[in-house]
C-alpha cells in the first residue's frame, strides 16, 4: 500500500469520530443504527481496525453523509462551467449564470445582420447594464440613439423602449448583466493609495 493511501486510511478514524460528535451520536447508538459492533467501531475510530467498504457503506448511510467524505476523497468534479450557447436572429446569448431569478449574466455576440435603420424597441421589467466588449454597438433608448465602443458601458431601466444591434457591418460583443426584478449593477473602483 503507497503512502497516499496509507495516509487516507489513517484519516478515517479521525473523520468518523468528528462526523459522529457533531452529529450527537454515542458510539452505542450508532452500533445499533449500523449493526457494526460498538468494539468494531471503536477500533474504526482509533485506528486500531482498517475501514473497509462493508463498515464504510452503513456509516456514511447513517451519519447522512456521501461515502467520499469520510474517507476525505479528493473533489472530482469539473469546475467549469458548460453553459450551451443559444443562437436567434444573428445573435448568439452565452448565458454566464445558472441562477433562475435575481441577476442574469450573458455574453452576446451580435452579428451585422442586427443593423437596423427602424429598430423596433422593446420594454420589460427590469434592469439592465451593458458592456462593450469589442466592434460597436447601437443602442437606441427612447429617443435616444447612442453609439458605443470597446470598453464603454451603459445602463437603464428596461421600462423605457429600447433595442441595441450592431452599429457597423463588424459583429459586436458585450456583456449583458440583466436584473428582472429591477436589480442594480453596482461598480466599485479602488483608488490609488496617495
Amino acid at each position: 500500500m503507497d503512502e497516499e493511501t496509507q495516509s487516507t486510511m489513517a484519516a478515517v478514524g479521525p473523520r468518523l469520530r468528528g462526523l459522529r460528535t457533531r452529529r450527537g451520536l454515542s458510539l452505542t447508538a450508532l452500533a445499533e443504527a449500523t449493526g457494526i459492533s460498538l468494539s468494531t467501531l471503536s477500533r474504526l475510530e482509533s485506528g486500531g481496525r482498517r475501514p473497509t467498504l462493508e463498515l464504510l457503506l452503513p456509516l456514511a448511510r447513517e451519519l447522512r453523509v456521501d461515502i467520499g467524505q469520510l474517507i476525505g476523497a479528493p473533489q472530482t468534479g469539473d469546475p467549469r462551467v458548460h453553459l450551451r450557447p443559444v443562437t436567434r436572429h444573428g445573435m448568439t446569448m452565452l448565458p454566464l449564470t445558472r441562477r433562475a431569478g435575481s441577476l442574469q449574466a450573458y455574453k452576446l455576440i451580435i452579428s451585422p445582420r442586427m443593423r437596423s435603420s427602424e429598430p423596433e424597441q422593446a420594454s420589460h421589467e427590469g434592469y439592465e447594464w451593458i458592456y462593450v466588449l469589442d466592434g460597436r454597438l447601437r443602442l437606441v433608448l427612447g429617443d435616444q440613439d447612442l453609439t458605443l465602443g470597446p470598453g464603454e458601458a451603459a445602463e437603464f431601466d428596461t421600462r423605457t423602449p429600447h433595442w441595441f444591434g450592431n452599429a457597423d457591418e463588424h459583429p459586436v460583443e458585450i456583456l449583458s448583466l440583466l436584473g428582472h426584478q429591477g436589480e442594480r449593477a453596482h461598480l466599485r473602483a479602488r483608488t490609488a493609495p496617495r
